[in-house]
């Protein structure tokens, strides 16, 4: 049985990243992210986590793709961890803002040169003729940057959700699941703990 220590969810979720970290094969970091357009039609897909503190949990991507468009509309989503060795997941549920440039700039800088100019390239969810195209735009991109280091796009970026809601699930016998959900009205305020039905 799973009873929370804390009142504070994110000291809760670090401990419980670690415990991922150490047992997953791989991608503990692992996300489900979840948005919805402007009539509210869902769509979700997986990225990775790349920062979490008490301001939120952040992702980076390309802002003129889908997600991009769905948050631009309605900011904001639903992540989920599932972290299938350890038997738990973690759900969390706010709006988003966007990181400042300089973080968004000192991420960009840190990934493999190839994954820059690879953002550059690539028109993300945009209908693609060929692999070809593709991987013809990347050489482009390298060629242009070859003698200097690669800028961030300008659609480029990372968005931090603001969790208003975060929920700890771990499987239980027969189904009978320990669930707590941890809850707040604003940025700032004190968290609501509460236990749910499985």
């Amino acid at each position: 049985m799973f009873e929370p220590n804390t009142n504070d969810p994110f000291a809760l979720f670090k401990s419980w990243f670690a415990d991922a970290e150490a047992s997953e094969i791989s991608d503990p970091n692992a996300m489900t992210v979840a948005t919805a357009d402007a009539i509210g039609r869902p769509s979700a897909r997986i990225l990775l986590l790349k920062d979490v503190d008490e301001r939120g949990f952040v992702f980076y991507s390309n802002f003129e793709s889908r997600k991009g468009t769905e948050l631009a509309v309605n900011p904001f989503a639903a992540l989920c961890f599932h972290w299938k060795t350890l038997k738990r997941q973690v759900r969390v549920e706010g709006p988003i803002v966007m990181v400042d440039d300089a973080e968004a700039d000192a991420y960009f800088a840190s990934r493999a040169r190839i994954s820059q100019t690879g953002a550059w390239a690539s028109q993300q969810s945009r209908p693609l003729a060929n692999r070809e195209a593709l991987l013809s735009a990347v050489r482009k991109y390298e060629e242009e940057y070859a003698d200097r280091d690669v800028p961030r796009p300008p659609y480029w970026t990372g968005a931090r959700v603001v969790p208003l809601r975060i929920e700890f699930w771990h499987d239980g016998e027969f189904r009978l699941h320990d669930r707590f959900v941890f809850t707040r009205g604003a940025e700032g305020q004190d968290w609501t703990v509460a236990r749910l039905n499985p």
